[in-house]
């Protein structure tokens, strides 16, 4: 039996309604024949075809159990006619699935009406009971005798029906978490993937630019001053180990299966060798205000400086080549403000350039609290970033 239940609810609606029918006619013809059908004692003179026939009939409307009210009137209608020819067992007992379904399928409203109806018919019965019966002690029993197939359906159902509309809560509340935890797994990887894209950006676009141009310097000063095409070679040379020193520690953040020592990230300590390699790509770059302790700033602040100060280079490298720039950065009121300036070529588009360099630079300085703008300013090219200090 307890596997027989769960097989019966993993059929269809009406597979099950049908297997319900016809149990519970198999069983009603085994009352009727045993002879125990009687109600209210006596001998049953109605004929047991008439009986087998109400039978069949109520349980063949059992296929229509879910359908309320259309169910329980028919049903209520060979009630009525058994009672006619003298209440039988298996009738009272079938209608009493009747009043199951239809406070367990039937709309809320339906089901509280139910809850209603049951109350108001035990009241009937009783008072019918005490109507036609020649003494109330018997018409007590009676009335308490029919309670079970009136008021015991609906509680029920009732009770089954309110366990399983907190289930389907339950059920909802899961799915809608579910769906949250997605939607904040798929934000969190778009914010890893950003993040990712900001220092790959920086990477490449940073060292391997100044490689580019470095390198095209290098090729057109083949005949030039061997010391300068030295120092412009070595140069290149620092820029492709810094680069390949940071694609190491990237891969060693992603790929945690490996043991491979971490490299600090750039700081504005290290702003001297970028410097440096801007001025060997041909910018003149001038270092203006620095901070004295750089040690001291937040590691998030001082990273953001020094990548937003090595993008603003390297945008002026590739778009005013040759040009003048100067850098500046201080510390003053809990702000640091970072600054490059440079010269705006003529021939050349003033909007500093349709990439990703000005959307990462803004990215990293709102990352920190802080804010940036870029534009023409004073016939020269602006960037300006202000890192708040406190609370990075």
């Amino acid at each position: 039996m307890p596997t027989f239940v769960p097989r019966l609810n993993h059929l269809a609606e009406w597979k099950q309604d049908l297997v319900i029918a016809f149990g519970t006619w198999v069983l009603g013809v085994l009352v009727y024949l045993s002879g125990m059908h009687v109600l209210l004692g006596g001998k049953d003179d109605t004929p047991l075809w008439i009986r087998l026939a109400e039978l069949t009939v109520l349980c063949l409307l059992q296929l229509l159990r879910r359908k309320v009210p259309l169910g329980l009137l028919c049903g209520l209608v060979v009630l009525g006619v058994d009672i006619a020819f003298g209440p039988s067992l298996p009738i009272f007992v079938i209608f009493t699935d009747f009043l199951y379904a239809t406070t367990l399928y039937g709309s809320r409203r339906v089901s509280r009406a139910m809850i209603g109806v049951a109350a108001v018919g035990t009241l009937a019965a009783v008072c019918l009971a005490l109507l036609f019966s020649a003494q109330w002690r018997t018409a007590i029993l009676i009335a308490f005798a029919f309670l079970p197939f009136l008021v015991t359906p609906v509680w029920w159902a009732a009770n089954v029906r309110q366990q399983r509309d907190v289930a389907d809560n339950e059920r909802a509340n899961a799915v809608q978490l579910a769906t949250i935890g997605e939607l904040d797994r798929k934000a969190a990887v778009a914010g890893e993937r950003s993040k990712m894209a900001r220092d790959l950006h920086d990477v490449i676009a940073g060292h391997l630019s100044a490689i580019a141009i470095q390198s095209e310097a290098a090729l057109s000063m083949a005949t030039a001053d061997p010391k300068l095409s030295r120092k412009v070679l070595e140069s290149v040379r620092e820029n492709s180990v810094s680069a390949l020193e940071e694609m190491r520690a990237m891969i060693g953040l992603l790929r945690a299966d490996t043991e491979i020592e971490p490299t600090a990230p750039a700081r504005l300590a290290e702003l001297s060798k970028l410097v440096e390699s801007a001025r060997a790509s041909g910018l003149a770059v001038e270092l203006g205000a620095v901070p004295e302790r750089s040690s001291d700033l937040p590691a998030a602040v001082d990273l953001t400086a020094y990548r937003i100060a090595q993008e603003a280079l390297t945008n002026a490298m590739k778009h005013a080549p040759g040009g003048r720039a100067v850098l500046d950065i201080r510390s003053n009121g809990g702000i640091l403000t970072v600054e490059v300036r440079n010269d705006l070529q003529p021939g050349r588009p003033g909007d500093g350039g349709t990439g990703l360099g000005l959307l990462n630079m803004r990215e990293r300085a709102a990352a920190v609290g802080g804010t940036f703008t870029a534009g023409p300013s004073g016939g020269r090219w602006l960037v300006r970033a202000e890192l708040p200090l406190e609370g990075s």
